[in-house]
């Protein structure tokens, strides 16, 4: 007898393409195993270096509501009106995907995320939210391309 899966099944949100097809899939996944699904937008402040304290060009407020409408889009583009028939939340989050991610793996089903986001180095195979969460989340990783 198989033991049934609890949790939800989380799925990292960035706007690329890679995320698109993350957010369609655990969308599915979701419908199939009845689970509810989460999708999640990371934010950080952009990496400034300066030899003074100064106060970052740009608010947290400002940098959320772009997270927000990003997930909002995504969330548009990809599923469109089948949103209303999935048990779903969005959440956007401070923090590193990684990091982030990796938290909220330990109450999940699974964590969904594509294999190559926003971040740099585009050439890699594995971005490195990707390969983190593979090496350490506490629940299964399905990392799609």
């Amino acid at each position: 007898m198989d033991a049934e899966v609890t949790g939800r099944i989380v799925v990292g949100v960035d706007g690329s393409e890679a995320s698109d097809r993350a957010l369609w899939w655990a969308a599915e996944e979701s419908r199939l195993r009845r689970l509810p699904l989460l999708a999640v937008t990371c934010w950080t402040f952009p990496a400034l270096v300066s030899p003074v304290p100064f106060q970052p060009p740009i608010s947290a407020e400002v940098i959320a509501g772009e997270a927000q409408a990003v997930l909002k889009a995504a969330v548009e583009r990809v599923l469109g009106r089948d949103a209303d028939t999935l048990d779903w939340e969005g959440e956007v989050v401070e923090g590193a995907p990684s990091l982030r991610l990796l938290e909220l793996s330990k109450d999940a089903a699974m964590v969904v995320v594509g294999s190559r986001g926003r971040g740099g180095f585009t050439g890699l195979l594995l971005g490195s939210v990707s390969q983190h969460l593979a090496e350490h989340a506490s629940c299964p990783v399905m990392v799609l391309r």
